[in-house]
């Protein structure tokens, strides 16, 4: 801990959904009675009692913060805002948002400060640092990701926040578009003669001089999605639990064949490492979808990890990119 105030926990976020929950939500009478009690059970079976729907919201991942406010509700703080907004354009921060610290290091003081009627963080939060968050306002935990259900696990996350902030009308309006968008986009697919396209989708780290390529496979939200628009992963090798991803390096692409190649970068964090970086690199110029031309950087701005809207720019981008 570096300081009394700082909250120690997890720093990995792997950070960024059909019917399913991995929280048990304990339905309210009527989501509009804005007064009345609600009380919810997160992701550690712990039941949260609130004495009316949440209102100031502290918002410690940012895929919680992009539901929120694509739920109506704007929070009062944020773990990292230039970060938020560096990576997540699907929901847009008020100038008003506090940053309260980092991801996995938020201040207690400066959540204090805020008064608020619920924290809301996730899983990859520490036990300890959760224990000096109750101190300051009841603490909603969600599991961020779950790769045995990824799109379930998205849509529960969604469920359990609108009934701790009284929107379950506007929950269930945000994930039948999210249906819907999704069922479009694989009519697309299918109308360009696309259903069963290999792809694979990545993301990649510079360090020195060592870069990482980050592999999302099918137990990822992104990799769920694209399979579920009738592609094919072409990346079979299992990912870690929660958030459904797997590390290679360039010799590690070898074993890829011919199929699209989707990645997410981002110029003021990380830059690109397959557009610049790998660009004169002889392994990479050799790889099949390289040659052919059927590497995709999507729009910036899409949050991997996100809820229904961030994912459902990736399906829009993914769509364009395959089907031009």
């Amino acid at each position: 801990m570096k300081r009394v105030t700082a909250l120690a926990a997890a720093v990995l976020v792997l950070a960024l959904t059909a019917c399913g929950t991995s929280e048990n939500v304990t339905p309210q009478a009527n989501s509009s009675a804005t007064a009345q009690p609600v009380s919810v059970t997160d992701a550690r079976n712990k039941k949260i009692d609130l004495k009316a729907p949440a209102v100031k919201v502290v918002g410690l991942e940012w895929g919680v913060v992009e539901s929120l406010i694509t739920l109506g509700v704007m929070p009062v703080g944020v773990a990292d805002t230039k970060g938020y907004k560096a990576w997540v354009s699907a929901e847009k921060l008020d100038d008003s948002v506090k940053d309260v610290g980092t991801r996995g290091e938020s201040s207690v003081d400066a959540i204090v400060a805020l008064n608020p009627d619920l924290i809301i963080t996730t899983t990859d939060e520490s036990p300890s640092a959760i224990a000096q968050m109750e101190k300051a306002a009841p603490v909603l935990v969600v599991r961020g990701a779950d790769a045995k259900n990824p799109i379930p696990q998205m849509k529960a996350i969604v469920e359990l926040i609108g009934q701790a902030v009284g929107k379950t009308d506007q929950a269930r309006t945000v994930l039948a578009d999210f249906d819907k968008k999704l069922a479009e986009g694989k009519q697309k697919i299918a109308a360009a003669g696309k259903a069963g396209t290999p792809y694979t989708m990545s993301d990649g780290y510079k360090q020195g001089s060592t870069i990482s390529i980050r592999m999302y496979t099918s137990g990822s939200l992104l990799g769920a999605v694209a399979n579920e628009l009738g592609m094919k992963n072409a990346w079979t090798g299992a990912g870690d639990k929660d958030y459904g991803l797997a590390s290679t390096d360039i010799e590690g692409l070898t074993k890829l064949k011919d199929g699209e190649f989707l990645y997410i970068a981002n110029d003021t964090d990380g830059g690109d490492v397959f557009g610049a970086d790998l660009a004169k690199n002889a392994i990479w110029k050799n790889l099949p979808f390289v040659k052919s031309g059927n590497v995709h950087r999507l729009a910036d701005g899409i949050w991997m990890f996100g809820g229904p809207k961030s994912t459902e720019q990736f399906i829009d981008a993914t769509v364009q990119a395959v089907t031009s």
